[in-house]
């Protein structure tokens, strides 16, 4: 499959700091990709550089089919992360007027309009006033505006951080829609939904690339069995235990690694059979109150706080 669009080294600073650092990035066509990363992580940068709302410093992008010189923001829909509209335009008016800014003709931005206000679920509400919708609808609105001259490649800095439980569900409905016509970059600091839509996952820390890969190829190069435990609170025997387990003088089969996280007792290896056994074994044998056990394997959550608790230094890329 194709890069739909390739960005090479690419670098922007701002004074004596530098936003992002020689960030190479690959947007396979028909692919939805999720960018995650922390607050200064450099993803909104990346993004305004990639739809050509900033210069980059250093460093190129490229577009699928461009020509030399042509302005590839005309094959890119945009929504950024706090959008803006005029407030006493209805929607309708709003999508017929960024279909114009794009070039389309009156009578087409007015049909593409209300294309797109019935594909967002907004038909009903096309001549209120934009002032009065909701956050998610205003969400959906800016998914029609970013689509509305039909782009190649769709952009959404952080499309569901605002919203309501309702909205976002809404919103991530529709990219979920999306997905199957277009190609999707989005921006999220929700592990979740990331994992529950995207195709490709790019983790950027410090500015640069910590872990890039397919869902598929990540959970299988870093997924580890994991048993988290947590202990009756009154019970000071079962805390004494954990923190014997936590200092390696209760010591679990086969090499596993134990840490404390959110007040539970973590502890991943190799074989999760093996794992759960030498466990189950500890807790039988010394008595242990346990009043909650899980286990299972490490998620995209567990390997993103992996990358970004590194400092980005994961310098890990999966072709």
């Amino acid at each position: 499959m194709s890069a739909l669009l390739q960005a090479n080294a690419l670098s922007q600073t701002f004074g004596g700091t530098t936003a992002v650092k020689h960030l190479n990035l690959s947007i396979r066509e028909g692919r939805c990709v999720a960018l995650l990363g922390p607050n200064g992580a450099g993803k909104t940068t990346t993004i305004r550089m990639l739809t050509g709302l900033l210069r980059p410093t250093g460093g190129s992008i490229h577009f699928q089919g461009e020509k030399a010189g042509e302005d590839i923001r005309r094959y890119i829909g945009y929504l950024p992360q706090t959008p803006s509209y005029y407030g006493w335009m209805s929607g309708e008016e709003l999508l017929i007027y960024a279909g114009q800014l794009c070039g389309l003709s009156g009578r087409m931005a007015k049909t593409r309009a209300a294309e797109l206000l019935q594909r967002v679920g907004l038909s009903d509400a096309a001549r209120r006033r934009v002032g009065g919708y909701s956050g998610g609808m205003k969400q959906r609105l800016g998914i029609a505006q970013a689509l509305v001259h039909s782009p190649k490649l769709l952009i959404l800095d952080e499309p569901v951080s605002a919203l309501d439980p309702i909205g976002r569900r809404d919103v991530l409905a529709l990219m979920t829609e999306l997905k199957e016509e277009t190609t999707i970059l989005f921006s999220t600091h929700v592990l979740h939904d990331a994992e529950a839509i995207c195709d490709d996952v790019v983790i950027m820390a410090a500015g640069r690339v910590a872990i890039a890969g397919t869902v598929e190829e990540l959970r299988a190069a870093y997924r580890q069995p994991i048993i988290e435990l947590r202990f009756e609170e009154e019970d000071d025997r079962s805390i004494r235990w954990s923190h014997d387990v936590l200092a390696g003088s209760k010591m679990i089969a086969g090499g596993a690694s134990v840490t404390m996280q959110d007040g539970a007792l973590v502890i991943q290896g190799e074989d999760l059979d093996q794992l759960r056994r030498s466990v189950m074994q500890m807790i039988a044998e010394d008595d242990v109150k346990v009043s909650q056990i899980k286990a299972g394997y490490t998620s995209l959550e567990d390997l993103f706080m992996k990358a970004v608790g590194s400092g980005g230094s994961m310098d890990r890329l999966i072709p």
